[in-house]
């Protein structure tokens, strides 16, 4: 099916409502997202804290289209993502969104450049062209020096830095990042965090983060606490504002 995804403005870029996620374990079903509704403002910065096993990061997969829904609706643009078959899902998410994962997951026979470029394989935004945005990433990112290097030859924080990259190359109106600083120290972790918000200032798109650190959760505009598959809001914007300075 082509089908044409509209444009139409709405407040929220993302819109999840009454999600169910569930796995089943030898005879025992276990629900790890327990009927979640959020909303997500257009350029808000969202952090999902919570332990271990409370169903963070499959709601953040399911958000992103990485995971099936059991049951409940979730749009993205007002598209509704559970609707769609697995091609129109593949390029309705390429087009749409980007994911940092807390494993750079980078292919490691390829060069940094080579892993950055893998999503305008599958983009096909009419009239979009990358270079202008690789050449603003690699900048921002300050990997200039590090394109024709294997993952191998990066060091941890080098090849996070290539995976935002490779998140962000066709320019996703939202990023999902699950632990993006997980495998991180202090430094780096903060390091990373500076870039996240940098190239979202940049770019100008929504951040769903999910994340056990709350010095990385603070300087998000909201957060929402997840326990036993349940989400709650743990803190509101700060005086009513949304936070527009960069870490």
């Amino acid at each position: 099916m082509n089908r044409q995804y509209s444009d139409v403005k709405s407040k929220y870029i993302l819109q999840a409502e009454s999600v169910i996620k569930q796995y089943k374990q030898y005879d025992e079903v276990i629900t790890a997202v327990n009927r979640v509704d959020l909303k997500v403002e257009e350029g808000e910065f969202v952090a999902i804290i919570g332990t271990s096993g409370s169903g963070k990061s499959t709601f953040l997969h399911c958000c992103a289209g990485l995971d099936r829904v059991d049951a409940g609706s979730i749009k993205i643009r007002g598209q509704d993502i559970t609707k769609m078959g697995h091609d129109e899902l593949s390029r309705f998410r390429g087009e749409n969104m980007g994911f940092v994962f807390q494993r750079h997951n980078l292919i490691p026979q390829f060069t940094a450049l080579e892993n950055i470029l893998i999503p305008t394989l599958m983009c096909n935004k009419p009239g979009y062209q990358y270079e202008e945005t690789l050449r603003r990433l690699i900048k921002t990112l300050n990997i200039e020096d590090r394109l024709h290097h294997l993952p191998s030859e990066l060091s941890g924080g080098q090849q996070q830095r290539v995976a935002i990259a490779r998140a962000l190359i066709n320019m996703p109106q939202i990023l999902f990042a699950d632990e993006p600083t997980g495998n991180l120290d202090r430094a780096n972790a903060d390091e990373v965090l500076s870039l996240l918000l940098k190239t979202r200032d940049v770019i100008g798109q929504t951040l769903i983060m999910v994340t056990h650190d709350m010095q990385i959760a603070s300087h998000a505009d909201r957060i929402f606490r997840m326990d036993n598959g349940r989400l709650t809001l743990e803190r509101d914007y700060i005086d009513g504002q949304r936070r527009t300075t960069t870490y």
